[in-house]
């Protein structure tokens, strides 16, 4: 790690200048809020998987007490919008109509029907129950695989077909890589194994939320509060759905209580919340209750993956071939279909993969639409070529580590043209992998293990290894486009400096967690040399903010926090016109340091910003032509992605007489590139291994035979407590990014990536002895005493 000079902040582990303000509620959740005039909203959804709507019967609600307003989707009809897919993946995909409120079918459990608009929320929810729809139950949809096969009922029936798009990559093709089914021939070794990816679901800490605000008196004008990731793509779509010119929809997003993907979304809710506003002409609020957000907000993950791997007998990998079936749910979400193929890069992970092919087929089924969660594609792929990476080394006899570092990219390879058409610009997977060795004791563990196995304990030790990469700021707008993405990558961030020398920023990101108000002030710290605290950070409101695309694929750093440091730039470069000025001096002659403009070789004069910005405001002593102001605005679209990458080891103990897992120790050591607050790193990886364990050992959508969620509250879906988790043992190593000034890579979905693979990894290597090679997530005691079970019997 860098040492931290006395003068700098950046490297700095600042305490969080939100916490006080976060953690003694002293702030605005949407769900705070009130304005007046306010009513509340209630949804009526579907109770049924699939089925027809025959009728839809509002009118003993819209005469309960306290209620203004009832309608359905056919009220609507003819003004509804349609919720959009921002990922058009391939030409030929299937993309059907997605309405907030359904009107002649409904395709999944909990989708909006009907809405009540009354005085208090409790007057909403108790009318609900007086609505009467008539429904005509279809055939439910609820397998990937059956759902492809000829004669399975549909989920669009207009459509003709399940299959949602099949999008491939092919190195050959691409001129990345060789030919795989070149390499079938001569490989001497063949690995064929099929991974799940189990359903899982965001939990968020505050329920999605939404306040539409019609501005009486303002032409039209709306205000819309939201729990939202994406406010500036959140009134890009809803001008675009509804009509309403984006100029009259300003966009507030307060403090937001998580998101993990699962507020990245144009959602129903948002869009029926501004249609009932409309209706009704005053201000209408919806919250989501928890069993809501677990039946209708997006799911995650859902990925069937089968993958061949070739090598040589000497564990060099030749080839991979990768097939995913992935589940879309009923409709298509915000960026959907292109989730799985954010993995398609990544899925040669860290190694030299000389041939590689990728294929993926979106299937639809009768079940909530699956969209981002915590590392998108990313944890997938990672989870695939680790797990399969450990049977390598089983199949060739050496141990899991060693068949890594014979096939991963040395760090005097880097930058290294990957076969999947990436570019890693920098790492050091030797360093990484070694520190977290050495701090997990790996040989003693090693040689404990095996003491063991030879006296044939109960309880089996398992070592797990997840040696990752992956790509962050989501990022080059030519790339996205090449993609068939709907938007850019760039992100935009502004700099004012106030007459006293204090400074504003604003930023197109905003955070939901990630503590960007404490990093940006530390960057700007640096770049202009005034004090930490002099600095204010204005995000989340599209007013304040016009210009941005929000947070989301470890982007915020990476490429909102450059802008940051070129619009920071541009206002260093006005000042130092000022300061030359004010010196008696040429510009070219002034140099930055310190904190300070000086004459170089003359350092005993000097003037900061707070003096030029006093100057400007005063505007007496100009050079002629010089515009009185430093505020500057900055735009960045990096030339390429970031990666970080690192060494996640899990020792785990398997009682193989209950199944029962108990994590003994977790190291992580990580390379993110240049650190900027090293607290807020370091909570960003411990909050991603919780959740990458969680998948691993507890997390699991579960539908029944008739598409109902049976996991729809915390008492069924289970997330791990503190109490659940181990220590996290978390170090860093440090190759900065070469694709950014400040050479920053990206964290907030680290922890994710790698965590499940280290976990599962270490429990199949706990049981390998008895002959298990798998266990299907989530790792319970019963499934992993039913695998030991199987192989024994």
């Amino acid at each position: 790690m860098t040492a931290v000079a006395e003068n700098t902040e950046v490297g700095r582990a600042r305490l969080r200048k939100e916490d006080a303000r976060l953690l003694t509620g002293r702030t605005r959740w949407t769900d705070n809020i009130a304005v007046p005039g306010m009513l509340h909203m209630a949804i009526l959804r579907s109770p049924h998987a699939h089925a027809r709507i025959n009728s839809v019967d509002v009118s003993a609600a819209a005469a309960a007490p306290n209620v203004v307003a009832a309608f359905c989707g056919k009220d609507v009809a003819e003004t509804q919008g349609v919720l959009a897919c921002a990922w058009p993946v391939t030409e030929d995909i299937v993309m059907p109509t997605y309405l907030p409120l359904a009107v002649t079918e409904v395709r999944h459990v909990g989708e909006p029907v009907a809405v009540v608009v009354a005085r208090d929320r409790a007057s909403a929810v108790d009318a609900l129950q007086l609505i009467e729809v008539d429904y005509d139950p279809l055939p439910v949809v609820l397998d990937i695989e059956a759902a492809l096969a000829e004669g399975s009922p549909l989920v669009h029936e207009d459509k003709g077909t399940n299959k949602c798009y099949t999008w491939v990559f092919d190195s050959a093709a691409a001129g990345s890589g060789g030919d795989v089914a070149g390499v079938v021939a001569d490989a001497e070794i063949t690995i064929k194994r099929r991974y799940v990816q189990q359903r899982l679901i965001p939990s968020f800490m505050e329920p999605r939320s939404v306040i539409v605000e019609p501005a009486a008196g303002e032409g039209g004008s709306w205000t819309v509060y939201s729990a939202t990731q994406i406010p500036h793509i959140l009134r890009f779509l809803l001008a675009a759905t509804t009509g309403t010119p984006e100029h009259k929809i300003r966009v507030i997003a307060p403090d937001v209580g998580g998101g993990f993907g699962g507020k990245l979304a144009v959602t129903p809710e948002e869009w029926i919340a501004f249609a009932a506003a409309n209706r009704v002409g005053r201000p209408v609020k919806y919250t989501e209750t928890r069993s809501e957000a677990m039946v209708s907000a997006h799911h995650g993950r859902d990925v069937i993956q089968d993958l061949t791997l070739y090598a040589k007998r000497d564990g060099t990998v030749t080839g991979l071939d990768v097939k995913l079936l992935a589940n879309m749910g009923a409709y298509l979400g915000i960026v959907t279909p292109g989730v799985p193929l954010l993995g398609a890069f990544m899925y040669n992970g860290i190694y030299k993969f000389p041939a590689y092919r990728f294929e993926c087929t979106g299937v639809f089924t009768t079940t909530t639409k699956t969209d981002a969660y915590r590392g998108a594609g990313r944890p997938e792929a990672t989870y695939a070529i680790e797990r399969i990476m450990d049977e390598l080394a089983a199949e060739v006899g050496i141990d899991p580590m060693e068949v890594r570092r014979r096939n991963w990219i040395r760090h005097e390879e880097f930058p290294f043209g990957t076969v999947a058409g990436l570019t890693y610009d920098s790492g050091n997977y030797e360093a990484a992998t070694d520190k977290a060795m050495q701090l997990l004791g790996y040989d003693e563990l090693r040689a404990e293990q095996a003491a063991r196995r030879e006296s044939n304990d109960p309880k089996q030790l398992g070592i797990g290894i997840s040696t990752y990469t992956e790509m962050c700021g989501l990022a080059p707008s030519r790339v996205l486009g090449a993609l068939r993405y709907g938007a850019g990558g760039w992100e935009s961030a502004s700099v004012r400096v106030l007459p006293t020398g204090k400074v504003e920023v604003v930023t197109g990101s905003s955070p939901h967690g990630q503590g960007h108000v404490t990093s940006w002030s530390q960057i700007v710290a640096d770049q202009l040399g005034v004090p930490f605290d002099d600095v204010e950070v204005l995000h989340g409101d599209t007013r304040t903010s016009h210009k941005g695309l929000d947070t989301y694929g470890s982007r915020s750093l990476a490429v909102g926090g450059i802008a940051l440091v070129m619009a920071s730039q541009k206002v260093r470069e006005k000042a130092r016109v000022i300061a030359a000025h004010m010196l008696e001096c040429s510009p070219d002659d002034v140099e930055f340091a310190d904190g300070a403009f000086r004459v170089k070789g003359s350092p005993e004069a000097s003037k900061t910003i707070a003096d030029c910005a006093l100057a400007v405001f005063a505007a007496h002593n100009l050079p002629d032509g010089v515009e009185p102001t430093l505020d500057s605005e900055a735009t960045f679209d990096p030339e390429g992605f970031s990666f970080p990458h690192g060494t996640h080891l899990c020792a785990i103990e398997v009682d193989t007489e209950t199944g029962e897992v108990a994590i003994r120790q977790y190291v992580c050591v990580d390379d993110v590139g240049r650190v900027v607050n090293p607290l807020i790193v370091e909570g960003q990886v411990h909050g991603g291994v919780a959740q990458g364990i969680a998948q691993a050992l507890y997390e699991e959508a579960v539908y029944d035979a008739e598409g109902n969620l049976l996991t729809s509250s915390f008492a069924d879906y289970t997330l791990p407590s503190s109490a659940d988790l181990p220590d996290i043992v978390s170090d860093r190593t440090e190759t900065p990014a070469t694709s950014n000034p400040l050479g920053v890579k990206g964290v907030g979905e680290a922890g994710t990536i790698a965590a499940t693979p280290a976990v599962v990894n270490a429990i199949v290597d706990a049981l390998r002895p008895f002959g298990v090679i798998d266990v299907q997530m989530p790792c319970t005691p019963e499934r992993v005493w039913r695998a030991l079970k199987e192989v024994i019997a």
